[in-house]
Order: C-alpha cells, then sequence, then structure tokens
C-alpha cells in the first residue's frame, strides 16, 4: 500500500486518538524543558529514566495551575494523547497538573552543585579576560550554530583574529568525554581565552554541561574560560565554575574580542590626550620659567660664578707657577742623570782611544791573560779587528804576548 505523509499521519493520529484509554491518562514525570508561550501556552516534556513525551498544555487549561511549572519538578499529568499532525510528534495534551515533588534528577544535580560548593570551586577567583588576546579557543560542535555565531561576531569585531577550533560534542553519552579531552588540549601558548558553548536546548540536552568531570575540567582550564551554554535563563553547574558566563556564544565573542575600530579610536584618544598634557605641562613650564629668569641672579646670570671665576684666576695663576717650579727641577735632575748615565757608557773609553779584548767565543780577555798562538778579537769605537797573538819579549824583560793582525783567510 502507498501512502503520502500527511495521509500516514492522519491515520496515525486516528489510531492513536481511537483509543478510549489514551483519552483520559495519569501520567507520571519529571518536568524538563518547560516553557510558556506569549499566548499562555505551556510547552514542556514529561521524563524518566529512560524515555520522554513531548506535552502542551494550552491557555485556558493552564489559568487553573495552583503553581508555576518549573524544570525538574515531579509531576502527575493528567490529559490524553494525541499526534500533531505538523510535526508527526505524538504528544500529551494537558488539561490537569499536580506537583509530586522534586524530580530525581534534579536532586542528585542539586547534591551535585552543593557538593561542589563546599570545595570551594565556586569560590575560585575569577580570572580578568585579556584587553587584547593573541587568539581565542572556541570549543564546540562543529556543525552547531555556535561556531558560525562566534566565528561571525569575532570577524566583524576583530577581522584578523586567530580562532583556534576544539570540535566536540556537545551532547549524549560520548560528549563529556570529548569536552574534558578538549579542555586538555588547550595551552597558553596557543590562545589567552577560551569559549567553551552550545546554543540552545532542552535541559537534557544541556546535562553535559553538568557532568563533574567536565566542571572539574573547566575549573583547570589555564587560561580564562567564558562559558556560553544554553539561553540566559538556563545556568549549569560549568557556568557557575568559569571565569565568565555569557548569554549566548555570540555574547561570549563580544565579551573575548575588543571591537577593533573602538580600540584604534581608543588609542588615537589616549595619544591626543598624551600629547594635549604635555602641551599644558610644557606652557606651565614656559611660564613659571619666564617669571623666574627675571628676577635675581637669573636675570643677571653673570653675577652668579663671578667669584667662582676670580677665584679661578688666582688658582690658575697659583699652577703656573707651581709647573715652573717642577719643571726647573726635573730638567736640573735630568742633567744629572745624563751626566750619571754617560760615565756608564761602555762605548765611553772606545771614543777615547781605548780597546778591548775578547776570545773567540766573544769572552773579554785581560791583556795579561792573551796566550801565544791564539787569535783574539781587538776592539775599538768604530770597529774590531781579529789578530794574532805572538810571544816576545816584554821590556821588563818578562816572557810576553803581543797582538798582530791577521789576514781573513788565516782565520
Amino acid at each position: 500500500m502507498r501512502w503520502t505523509v500527511s495521509g500516514l499521519v492522519a491515520a496515525l493520529r486516528q489510531l492513536v486518538e481511537g483509543v478510549p484509554e489514551w483519552r483520559a491518562l495519569w501520567v507520571e514525570g519529571e518536568l524538563s524543558g518547560v516553557k510558556q508561550h506569549a499566548s499562555g501556552h505551556w510547552y514542556f516534556l514529561l521524563k524518566d529514566a529512560t524515555a520522554q513525551l513531548r506535552c502542551v498544555m494550552f491557555r485556558r487549561d493552564a489559568r487553573g495551575l495552583t503553581f508555576r511549572p518549573q524544570d525538574g519538578q515531579a509531576v502527575l499529568a493528567y490529559g490524553r494523547l494525541g499526534v500533531f499532525e505538523r510535526d508527526g510528534q505524538t504528544q500529551l495534551y494537558v488539561s490537569a497538573l499536580e506537583v509530586l515533588g522534586t524530580g530525581s534528577a534534579w536532586q542528585e544535580l542539586e547534591a551535585l552543585r552543593q557538593r561542589l560548593e563546599a570545595e570551594g570551586l565556586f569560590q575560585r577567583p575569577k580570572r580578568r579576560l585579556p584587553l587584547l588576546p593573541r587568539a581565542v579557543g572556541l570549543i564546540t560542535s562543529p556543525s552547531g550554530a555556535a561556531r558560525h555565531d562566534v566565528e561571525t561576531v569575532i570577524r566583524r569585531r576583530f577581522p584578523g583574529m586567530p580562532l583556534v577550533f576544539y570540535p566536540v560534542l556537545v551532547q549524549g553519552e560520548q560528549a563529556a568525554e570529548a569536552i574534558v579531552a578538549a579542555l586538555a588540549r588547550v595551552s597558553p601558548a596557543a590562545v589567552d581565552v577560551v569559549i567553551l558553548g552550545r546554543g540552545g536546548g532542552s535541559r537534557e540536552d544541556l546535562m553535559v554541561f553538568n557532568d563533574e568531570r567536565v566542571v572539574r575540567a573547566a575549573a583547570a582550564c589555564p587560561v580564562p574560560l567564558i562559558s556560553a551554554v544554553g539561553h540566559q535563563i538556563d545556568v549549569t553547574l560549568t557556568d557557575l565554575v568559569a571565569d565568565l558566563r555569557a548569554e549566548t556564544p555570540s555574547a561570549a565573542a563580544e565579551l573575548a574580542v575588543p571591537e577593533a575600530a573602538r580600540l584604534w579610536a581608543w588609542q588615537r584618544e589616549l595619544g591626543q590626550r598624551a600629547v594635549a598634557a604635555m602641551r599644558q605641562r610644557l606652557a606651565l613650564a614656559r611660564q613659571r620659567w619666564a617669571q623666574w629668569t627675571g628676577r635675581g641672579v637669573l636675570a643677571h646670570p653673570e653675577e652668579l660664578w663671578r667669584p667662582q671665576r676670580l677665584l679661578l684666576d688666582r688658582l690658575e695663576e697659583r699652577a703656573e707657577r707651581a709647573l715652573e717650579r717642577l719643571l726647573t727641577e726635573r730638567r736640573v735632575e735630568l742633567e744629572r742623570l745624563r751626566g750619571w748615565l754617560g760615565g756608564l757608557d761602555p762605548e765611553g773609553p772606545l771614543r777615547r782611544g781605548y780597546t778591548y779584548v775578547t776570545d773567540r767565543e766573544g769572552r773579554p780577555v785581560g791583556y795579561e791573560a792573551i796566550a801565544p798562538g791564539l787569535q783574539y778579537q781587538v776592539h775599538w769605537y768604530n770597529g774590531f779587528r781579529w789578530m794574532q797573538a805572538l810571544e816576545e819579549e816584554r821590556s821588563d824583560g818578562q816572557p810576553g804576548a803581543g797582538l798582530q793582525p791577521i789576514r781573513d783567510g788565516d782565520r
């Protein structure tokens, strides 16, 4: 049998609404995703540990409520089961609602909140966001609206700002583990601030951000963390532990990145104010200088150093006289040393006609030690000559030695 979509849904509606037992039902469950429309209608989910059911309570029936429905309340709902053809959804049309207490999921969440608060996890000092981050980190779903919203806002506010993206699941059984792993990868060397978020959703959709593992990982984030989970009415434990909470991912991007145009305008304004302040201080200094230069020694500054100039002249005269005496004494001493050194000059006797004798090894030899038959060098002022010692008789009749020049070839 071949069906159209509308035909099949209509048949399903007739089937569901045709069961007499489903026309008057009492259903017990926990409220979730409670919203009141501007028309006065209430929309919510009834859920337990394994399933959930869409519900609507029209305004005429809601007028009889004795309490305001809220997420987490355990209730007993009375109504009929039907099918909303436009969405093809089976839902409970509630005509009466009684509160039974607080649901188990809400109780568990509240117990966790109280335990973490007792540890001081929510009272940690909040870190300030950097005025101008080098790069912004974003932890969210790669296919969700949150990524698009953040990227759009950052491009508009500060074109060229680097955005480091950490893709994760934001709901489901694997979401908590993925978010914890992404937070562990955040490094201060890569980003200066991180946005953790997702778009709106039901209370169940946001439960991953109440997971204790995610909350503790968010608290341990090494850079300031902005939580942008859900919408304004949704507050998670991650919101409480973050350094800053934003109502939406777009608002988080507004907080994380300054507007470049305003930043440059602010910089120009600061520069102009600094220049104006310097000009004002310079004008004041000039005014004071003009006042002081017309008074006392500033009007006649030469009077300030006249006594010092006279003293300097006297000191110069005394120094000149002392220097002349010192130079005279040094000249006399120099002449005395020159004469003394002249007497020590070994060439002095040679210039006066004396000679001295050395053997073949260059050692000085006295005339009385000259041995006949040996050769010696005889030195005088302007040179030397080789000579042969000859035996001869001295004037006193004693044997001795005389020196006779020899030719170069005989040496």
